[in-house]
């Protein structure tokens, strides 16, 4: 699996849900397939863009949830604005994502494009003409991963600030060690695995954070992250060589999932948790106490600010794209 189709995966685990909640009572209904699936209007666009009002979404494949979730609050999103969204589902197959890709923009029915690419090295022809064409593309990532150098005529790049989610996680933990344990506590951190996006920038920005909120607090050892299941049996095992443990965070909802079902499994208590993700099932459990605090990405705003941005970006595909951030917000029991 790449790295880009991992990461995607595992940081969007939980938006399916959340989008379908917040976006899909403006959705058409239409359905998808292999092709084409469309909602809304097909009129031009106006503001002086011959362009139609047409976006060509996507993502790595609509048999994960997550990315059906979204397709269908972006179709809900983009139809209720008077768009028509031809959502395309390449299964995983960045050769195929290309290909229908490359179709869509040389059949001239384009206006816009979202991209959540598979496999980035693999768009970057794919990029060049679309900018050529003059049609916008919205992409995940930043200008370095399709060979860019910097920003560009008619792209906008989306990318996870890792480093202030990292930041903010050891931030929440070492409050809750201060608030609970007097700052004293023995810690188990969650990482991703080696490889995925925004590992290095999130694994250090929390280690600092940490021994800047808590300094008394130790990281006595880390696990890496790959799934639930492996996530509880890691802990376990950790708990049986470190019994006074009793703060946890986790790079992602997986990790923090897997480490209080360990907790439970060994019939202890796990005062302080905080995860970086912020799927629905982690934010019951912030709701509930079980979890101090998730720094949770906002994935139904950041659907959005893209939609709203390649509609902007019609005016005038020549102008630089911005460079566009996820929204992450702290989320605790009191918040």
């Amino acid at each position: 699996m790449s790295l880009s189709r991992r990461h995607y995966t595992r940081t969007m685990s939980g938006l399916a849900l959340g989008v379908a909640v917040t976006l899909l009572a403006a959705c058409s209904g239409s359905g998808n397939d292999d092709t084409a699936a469309t909602a809304g209007s097909s009129d031009t666009a106006s503001s002086g863009s011959s362009l139609a009002k047409t976006l060509v979404f996507s993502p790595i494949g609509l048999q994960v949830p997550a990315m059906k979730g979204l397709s269908e609050g972006v179709q809900g999103y983009g139809g209720s604005q008077g768009w028509e969204v031809i959502v395309q589902d390449p299964s995983l197959d960045p050769t195929k994502q290309v290909q229908q890709v490359t179709e869509v923009l040389d059949s001239g029915r384009a206006g816009a494009a979202w991209i959540i690419a598979i496999a980035p090295p693999s768009m970057s022809d794919v990029l060049r003409k679309a900018q050529d064409k003059g049609i916008p593309v919205l992409i995940n990532g930043v200008p370095a991963d399709y060979g860019f150098d910097g920003p560009q005529a008619g792209i906008s790049f989306d990318t996870i600030d890792y480093a202030a989610g990292g930041t903010a996680l050891g931030e929440q933990l070492g409050k809750c060690i201060n608030e609970k344990m007097d700052g004293t506590a023995n810690v188990i951190y969650g990482e991703s695995a080696a490889g995925t996006a925004g590992k290095k920038e999130s694994d250090d920005s929390f280690v600092a954070a940490l021994k800047k909120s808590a300094p008394d607090a130790k990281i006595v050892q880390n696990w890496t992250i790959s799934d639930r299941a492996a996530s509880q049996t890691d802990v376990g095992n950790i708990l049986q060589g470190n019994p006074d443990v009793n703060a946890v965070a986790a790079a992602n909802d997986e990790g923090a999932l897997g480490a209080i079902g360990a907790f439970k499994a060994a019939g202890k208590e796990l005062p302080c948790i905080a995860e970086f993700g912020g799927n629905d099932e982690v934010l019951a459990l912030v709701k509930d106490g079980t979890i101090f605090a998730s720094v949770a990405l906002q994935f139904g705003d950041d659907m959005t600010q893209s939609f709203d941005t390649l509609v902007a970006m019609q005016a005038d595909p020549t102008a630089e794209g911005p460079l566009l951030t996820v929204p992450q917000k702290v989320i605790t029991a009191g918040s």
